[in-house]
């Protein structure tokens, strides 16, 4: 693949990714109710959700999926009202932040938990199942050969500036985590709006994407 080619969709996937989506909503929600530790775990989940995606359009599973409106339409309402869910649960959990910011809670199982919630967002996420299944396979040059290995290329390139900037979001909202630490009123707020936040994010993804 030439390094134009490479560079293209490059450029093209940073523009995807700068604009805050379903994944960026979701790490931000992490940082601010969990902290940074659960943010970079986050992020590291959503990175191998959306790289499923890739090595299912590298094998034909992706451009089923495109051109379903049900599997896509399933797959949207799923991953929404998993993030419903876990708005809620945020908000039901808001008192005990304080302990999760002292490191009294979590452990291992929470790592593993958080990281499997980051994997199933990323998986879910309308912007990527569309972008991965309608333009990636626009920028492979079918006439090289090996069509697979360079859509896993591309997805991979796509998934390190991903990482780049989610963990940019996470950091920085981390940080302003610290302040509400102060006080755990203001902890307790923080873990409500980042729970209202997504169940917002859920009711957006449901109500947003194709109607075809």
């Amino acid at each position: 693949m030439s390094a134009d080619r490479l560079l293209a969709f490059a450029a093209v996937s940073f523009l995807l990714i700068v604009v805050p989506g379903p994944s960026v909503l979701f790490v931000v929600g992490r940082a601010l109710s969990h902290g940074r530790r659960a943010a970079l775990t986050s992020v590291v989940g959503n990175t191998l959700g959306a790289y499923t995606l890739v090595v299912a359009v590298a094998l034909g599973i992706g451009s089923v999926v495109e051109r379903s409106v049900l599997v896509f339409t399933v797959l949207k309402l799923a991953g929404a009202a998993y993030l419903v869910y876990l708005g809620i649960k945020a908000i039901r959990q808001r008192t005990a932040l304080q302990a999760a910011f002292t490191g009294n809670a979590g452990g291992t199982h929470g790592a593993l938990r958080t990281l499997g919630e980051g994997y199933a967002v990323g998986v879910a996420n309308p912007k990527t199942i569309v972008f991965f299944g309608a333009v990636l396979p626009q920028f492979v040059d079918r006439d090289q050969g090996h069509v697979a290995a360079q859509m896993l290329l591309l997805g991979l390139v796509f998934n390190i500036i991903a990482v780049l900037s989610d963990s940019v979001w996470g950091l920085a909202a981390s940080g302003a985590r610290t302040w509400f630490a102060r006080s755990p009123r203001r902890l307790a707020m923080v873990g409500g709006v980042g729970g209202m936040a997504m169940i917002g994010l859920g009711v957006t993804v449901a109500a947003t994407g194709r109607k075809d």
